[in-house]
This record gives C-alpha cells, structure tokens and sequence, in this order.
C-alpha cells in the first residue's frame, strides 16, 4: 500500500497521467456506503412512468436527483447526459467542454475544475443535506470512472443506464443477488 506523508492511503483507480479536467465525457459510479439503499427501492409496476421497474425514491434519493441535475450550475463546464439513480448507487455520464483545452497531467495537490472535484462537489451536498435534515446517510470513499473513448460506446453507455432498473435483479451492486 502506498503512503503519502507517512499515512497509509488507498491507491487511486483514476488512470495515471490522464487530465480529468480535459474535455470529454466521463462514465462514473458513485455507491452509498455498504452498499445501503438510501435512495429508495426498484418498483417492478409503477404506472405513473412508462420507463418501470423505476425506482420508488426515499427524500434522499429526490435530493439526490435534483443535486445532480444541479451539477452545471456549479461547473458551467459539465453537460449532464443519461444518468439512473438506483437504490444504493448513481450512474451518470458527464460531459467536460471547457474554452481551454490544453492538456494538463494529473498531479497530486488541490484539484479544482476536473471529475473528482465536480463528484466531491455533489458528493458533500448530500452529506450536507443529510446531516442539516437528520437524514442517515453515507457515501463509499471513492468513486468509478471510465472515460468514454467513442459514440459506440457512449451508446452502449446509455442503454445500459437506461436498462439499469430493470437489470437490478441480477446487479452486481445489488447485494440480494449475493
């Protein structure tokens, strides 16, 4: 395990050298603590949408919705596209299109205006939200990501959000299939 300032740290799953401020767009993966589903449950009939299974949202899970259409009113550079949020994660696609776009690599320090501050950003608003409300709440530490290289497989990436709810069932993330 790596250290940094002599403190055991978890090593980074972000792909070295890659400036994730850099114009594109960003796949990610952000799961609740344990794996608890706060953000509500799969409904299999719900007859007020015609996209069912749906998920049936708790007050977090609303919060959460809404947090995360916010996104670009705090980093004008990011364009939202297809996102779910299931019981215990969030999938979402983020675009990155900024004025400047010289490349940059990745260093250690503050981070501003790239990924991880744009999801540490929605992350912290819900904890604030949760701790201001008395809402029991946690975020697992880190986050997936995966840089989406081309329209096939932001395609594929679509669907597959879209299909998320109806896939829960046999979810990787959904701890009843284990």
């Amino acid at each position: 395990m790596d250290k940094y300032k002599d403190k055991y740290r978890i090593p980074t799953n972000r792909l070295q050298g890659f400036d994730y401020g850099a114009n594109g767009c960003y796949f990610v993966t952000i799961c609740t603590q344990n794996r608890k589903h706060y953000f509500g449950e799969i409904e299999t009939k719900n007859v007020e949408t015609d996209n069912y299974p749906s998920l049936r949202k708790t007050k977090i899970g609303e919060i959460a919705e809404e947090f995360w259409k916010d996104i670009p009113n705090h980093f004008p550079f990011v364009t939202i596209d297809e996102f779910a949020i299931m019981p215990n994660h969030i999938h979402g696609l983020l675009y990155f299109k900024k004025d400047n776009t010289s490349w940059q690599q990745n260093k250690y320090g503050r981070q501003s205006q790239n990924l991880g501050s744009v999801i540490r950003g929605f992350k912290s608003s819900i904890n604030r939200y949760a701790n201001e409300n008395a809402i029991e709440f946690a975020w697992q530490e880190q986050f997936h990501d995966r840089i989406v290289k081309d329209n096939q497989e932001l395609e594929n990436v679509r669907y597959y959000i879209y299909d998320n709810p109806r896939n829960w069932p046999v979810d990787e993330l959904n701890e009843k299939m284990w």
